[in-house]
């Protein structure tokens, strides 16, 4: 600061004000322009450890994930989250931990380090964790995650809304025997999007038949191109399904056309997650739900920097729920 000042021929602390944007020292535009000017012409930076120990924070903002990064499934959620840390003039620091105990525990070490402003951790599916210890040491949102007893903030999708849509889509499309192919995961989702289907069914008037339900390993299209099959052996077979997800879909569309049967002229079918090349390539177009990835991350930026309209409740920690929103193509 001393070069740029005398460079330009003012004081150091003017150099400082304009540096930090001071706007009660009435520093004359021309002036800032001067020393702007020289900062680039002189390639001077802040020092950022010296920076650090006078304020005691930085604008840095840590995201660890186990897996999002290496993935494009969740990447709205970074993206979300890096528009509005980069709207905030923070920057976002990005740790993926590939799921490791000991990548996870020394990269929120180095983000304390670091004074970070705080640190979004993030997992792959929505899921309950065990908190890491440090992360009581630093305001902390979780992304698509939570801790069982609420202590923590939290930003997930809401399941149970995203089941009953999908389901009322159908419904208002005139069908009244819609099947449901779930996740035998023990995971949120699962309860979430069964107790949504079951919500929208009672809410219309239809009973539930358990004989439409059935569950599937969620990583296996071939089982729910089984249980297409065998949904729609008995003569009065469903006119709709409702997937747990868009690679189940893709089981469900095979199994369909194997048994000659069009869609949605015959069976409307229903996703879930909106994974683009999917939904997009499936012909027809698959109608979805869209887990709002970078909605939540944008939200856990806000959140960390106080910029949410949210008010914390009697008790406890904010958990925030967001919605998801149907996108409508051309399977129902």
């Amino acid at each position: 600061m001393k070069d740029v000042a005398r460079h330009v021929g003012v004081s150091q602390a003017t150099v400082s004000y304009v540096l930090n944007d001071t706007v009660d020292e009435h520093i004359p535009e021309d002036t800032r322009e001067r020393v702007w000017s020289a900062i680039r012409e002189l390639g001077y930076r802040p020092h950022v450890g010296a920076r650090q120990m006078r304020t005691q924070r930085t604008n840095l903002i840590g995201f660890v994930t186990d897996q999002i990064a290496t993935t494009p499934y969740a990447g709205a959620i970074i993206k979300g989250a890096q528009d509005a840390a980069r709207q905030a003039g923070k920057m976002l620091l990005l740790v993926n931990t590939d799921g490791i105990a000991d990548v996870e525990r020394a990269a929120i070490e180095t983000l304390l380090e670091h004074r970070a402003l705080g640190i979004i951790f993030a997992t792959m599916y929505h899921r309950p964790i065990v908190l890491p210890p440090a992360l009581r040491e630093v305001k902390t949102v979780l992304l698509d995650c939570y801790v069982e007893d609420r202590s923590v903030a939290s930003v997930t999708p809401d399941e149970v809304q995203g089941g009953h849509d999908a389901t009322e889509a159908l419904i208002k499309k005139g069908h009244r025997r819609i099947a449901f192919i779930n996740n035998a995961d023990p995971i949120p989702a699962t309860f979430g999007r069964l107790k949504g289907y079951q919500q929208a069914l009672t809410e219309h008037g239809i009973p539930l038949d358990q004989s439409l339900i059935r569950t599937v390993a969620a990583d296996s299209s071939v089982a729910c191109y089984d249980s297409t099959l065998a949904l729609m052996r008995p003569a009065s077979r469903p006119t709709a399904l409702f997937c747990f997800h868009d690679r189940m879909a893709m089981g469900a569309y095979d199994a369909l056309r194997t048994l000659g049967l069009s869609i949605p002229g015959d069976v409307a079918v229903v996703g879930f997650d909106n994974m683009e090349v999917i939904a997009s390539a499936l012909h027809p177009g698959l109608s979805t739900m869209q887990l709002p990835h970078y909605e939540m991350g944008v939200w856990s930026v806000q959140f960390l920097l106080g910029a949410t309209t949210d008010i914390q409740g009697g008790d406890g920690p904010i958990q925030k729920v967001i919605r998801c929103p149907y996108i409508e193509r051309a399977s129902v």
